[in-house]
């Protein structure tokens, strides 16, 4: 296997006496919290054990997205944002394009995350990169539901489509679909969107506000899993484009997939929603809850809060 690009973090930064206070509390207990108003503080790492380790996984079968793209052999904006987020939080990200880790020691790993595109196991990419086996990819779905965390960023639902006549219409939902959650269809030009917390509980999701209009690459998006915990709806009113003449729909959730814990946002393809202090919260709350750091029980509630998310237009 290629050497994979490493980027190892460093300890966690100096922390007062009241933050160190309540980790003597965690260690105490043995239960690592994460809550929303320990954010400006950041979070403690699980345990007092190895520190855990989070795979970035960023192939483009098809297109490849500014945001992990390696500009002369240096990391992309996205890992170096993943990079220094562990360093203030005191994990460790392992970053490759490589589809061959998966066939490899996935153990190791307390959380997987996706920014791709297409169908991973094809042997060409846009990035020129091996591909994963179709063992790799049955092996990723079934560590996942034993027990461990997966992330999605953006694109990570244009990866793996479904099969049917359509991009509207499909016969068989493909396995990682049903994982993620949900499942990219198109995206009209660049614009702001009125977006909705519905879930202001999930961690990283305080100081976030009720609503926010933010400028991004809006994906549509199908094939929603019904437990789909909530935790931003996408309102498409005053939108320009067909894709978006439809009813609210989510735009980040999580779920349970078997035993393992799924978090997936639709932000990530400006540079700017990458820098944004919000956004790295609550990127890092989906983190800490698919690693297990913090406890939250994703009810599902897309019915309640987007009742007609798979309708894809307007009636």
């Amino acid at each position: 296997m290629d050497k994979i690009n490493s980027a190892k973090r460093s300890s966690a930064p100096q922390i007062n006496e009241s933050a160190m206070a309540r980790r003597d509390m965690l260690k105490a207990t043995g239960v690592a919290v994460l809550a929303a108003s320990a954010f400006p503080m950041r979070w403690v790492g699980a345990g007092e054990g190895k520190k855990q380790k989070v795979l970035y996984f960023t192939r483009s079968q098809t297109f490849e997205h500014d945001p992990i793209k390696l500009k002369d052999g240096k990391p992309s904006l996205s890992d170096k944002i993943l990079t220094e987020m562990g360093q203030r939080h005191g994990f460790e990200v392992v970053s490759t394009k490589d589809g061959r880790v998966f066939d490899g020691d996935l153990d190791q790993y307390d959380a997987i995350a996706f920014y791709t595109t297409g169908d991973l196991t094809l042997p060409d990419s846009t990035d020129k990169t091996p591909p994963m086996s179709k063992e790799g990819k049955e092996k990723l779905l079934s560590w996942i539901a034993g027990g461990k965390g997966f992330v999605g960023f953006h694109s990570a639902t244009d990866s793996f489509h479904s099969k049917g006549p359509s991009r509207e219409t499909q016969t068989e939902v493909d396995p990682y679909i049903a994982m993620i959650g949900g499942e990219f269809i198109v995206h009209g030009e660049q614009q702001e969107a009125l977006i909705r917390v519905v879930s202001p509980d999930f961690p990283g999701v305080k100081g976030y506000g009720d609503t926010r209009k933010l400028l991004e690459e809006w994906y549509t998006l199908k094939n929603f899993a019904k437990d789909l915990h909530v935790i931003l709806v996408e309102d498409n009113e005053g939108m320009k484009g067909d894709p978006y003449q439809r009813p609210p729909f989510p735009a980040t959730w999580a779920r349970t997939h078997g035993k393992g814990r799924v978090f997936y946002t639709s932000y990530g393809h400006r540079d700017d929603i990458w820098n944004s202090p919000q956004i790295q919260d609550l990127i890092a709350g989906g983190l800490a809850w698919a690693m297990g750091n913090v406890k939250f029980d994703p009810v599902p509630n897309i019915d309640k809060v987007a009742p007609k998310a798979n309708q894809l237009r307007n009636s």
